[in-house]
């Protein structure tokens, strides 16, 4: 299957508050042979004020972020729709990708109505991430690559210091395109000295395909990197699917603890092993490419602890209860941000036929087709996309509300509850690029007369 390696620039790191800029990818066949490469810019979102950080590490000016002559955002997530409609099927590839390119192209799918949120998870396609497998090659294989370590001795995972040490010259780092071609670097080198090791890894991308080796119940390693430590392994066996998401399943680390303890024990000590820390059972995302691996000569206290997992079903049922209870719903909080919601549930059929119709209309219909949509959400994100970029549309009472709307986004304060990046939190970061001994100071003088246009 071909490889559809992609990057972000993107105005901050929250994939609910910000958005992508630039999305670039390269298409490749299996062996990593180039077929076709993108690079798309679009214009940045009325309501949205650029992390000040974002800017100065990719060197964006902020004239560019208005640029007429690029798409606006709405123009560029229907320009991304259809070209990952044309790769398909693809595994859809990046670097650090899954925990963030993903998460941030999914919201920009949500938030300009695209149906297909999920896009590079159906119609064949599906996701891996290279920062992942390099985790797994570190933990099973560190010779096999160089490792760029600090003067306090950590190893840094960082795709700019990572492909040069490993012999990609060219890299132009914090520009989407050039993450994109030190990526495929990264992963030619794992296929071609680790094949094995990397067909592995690849197979984890198929979620039915880690269900089916977890209910084997043989020990396995579950590489996972917490904070700036080095990635360890665990090894554990199944021992459960939370009773909510059947996409979270429970992991028992067969060194930690005797399972044998916990089949006797009451739920509050069962719920207590699951939030531990250091945990005795962790949660692993089935539909997140884990880094699974095997465990060739498990020993014998680990193949006893697995066995007592396999023989006690009513165990695992209450793991998986208690997986569930970790995050309970207030019910008295106040609802989240639309942009939160956006895995309240899947789009009815009628909804999802409206939103395809809504894509190809022009704004005048498209208004029609917000007031006719069953689900609150896409109505509220709806019309923020009709005030967006057909204002003479609406009455002038929605524009008194848009406008309000939009200040209040400006305009928040910098505190904890402001999760998105208001004047106030940008004057901050913006300060504290300033003391920076790399600024830039003609790019800082640029950010500072773009914050204040805010304020006219």
């Amino acid at each position: 299957m071909n490889f559809a390696f992609y990057d972000l620039e993107t105005t901050g790191t929250s994939p609910a508050f910000d958005q992508p800029l630039q999305f670039a990818a390269i298409l490749t066949d299996s062996q990593f042979r180039e077929i076709e490469r993108v690079n798309m810019r679009c214009r940045i979102a009325p309501h949205i004020i650029p992390s000040p950080w974002a800017l100065a590490v990719t060197g964006m000016r902020p004239a560019q972020l208005h640029d007429p002559a690029l798409p606006t955002l709405f123009e560029f997530t229907q320009d991304v729709g259809h070209l990952i409609a044309r790769w398909s099927p693809a595994i859809w590839t990046g670097f650090n990708s899954i925990r963030f390119d993903e998460e941030m192209l999914r919201q920009a799918f949500y938030q300009n109505l695209q149906p297909d949120v999920f896009a590079t998870q159906f119609n064949g396609n599906t996701r891996f991430d290279v920062l992942t497998a390099l985790y797994a090659v570190w933990h099973s294989q560190p010779d096999l690559l160089d490792w760029p370590v600090d003067e306090d001795g950590r190893v840094r995972f960082k795709l700019d210091r990572m492909a040069p040490m490993n012999g990609f010259a060219a890299h132009n780092a914090h520009d989407a395109l050039g993450d994109v071609e030190a990526t495929i670097h990264l992963a030619r080198l794992i296929s071609a000295r680790a094949p094995d090791l990397w067909a592995e890894l690849l197979s984890n991308r198929d979620k039915a395909e880690v269900q089916a080796r977890l209910a084997t119940f043989k020990p396995m390693a579950l590489v996972e990197r917490f904070g700036g430590g080095p990635p360890r392994a665990t090894i554990g066996c199944f021992c459960g699917t939370s009773a909510s998401n059947p996409n979270q399943v429970a992991f028992f680390d067969l060194d930690a603890a005797d399972p044998a303890d916990l089949v006797v024990a009451d739920d509050a000590a069962l719920f207590a092993a699951v939030d531990a820390s250091p945990k005795i059972i962790r949660s692993l995302a089935v539909n997140k490419t884990p880094a699974l691996l095997a465990v060739p000569i498990p020993n014998a206290a680990q193949l006893h602890r697995a066995e007592i997992i396999v023989n006690t079903p009513e165990f695992r049922a209450r793991v998986g209860k208690a997986l569930a209870a970790r995050f309970p719903e207030d019910a008295a909080a106040p609802p989240p941000a639309v942009e939160k919601q956006i895995f309240g549930g899947f789009y009815s059929h009628a909804d999802k036929s409206l939103l395809a119709e809504f894509q190809e209309a022009d704004w005048h219909r498209r208004q029609e087709i917000v007031a006719t949509l069953s689900d609150a959400r896409l109505r509220q994100l709806g019309r923020r996309l009709v005030a967006f970029h057909a204002p003479e549309l609406l009455s002038q009472e929605e524009r008194g509300q848009y406008q309000t709307w939009l200040r209040e986004r400006w305009f928040a304060p910098n505190t904890p509850e402001t999760e998105w990046m208001g004047l106030a939190k940008a004057r901050q970061a913006l300060d504290e690029v300033r003391t920076k001994p790399e600024n830039n100071d003609e790019l800082i003088g640029e950010i500072e007369a773009y914050l204040q246009h805010f304020e006219v």
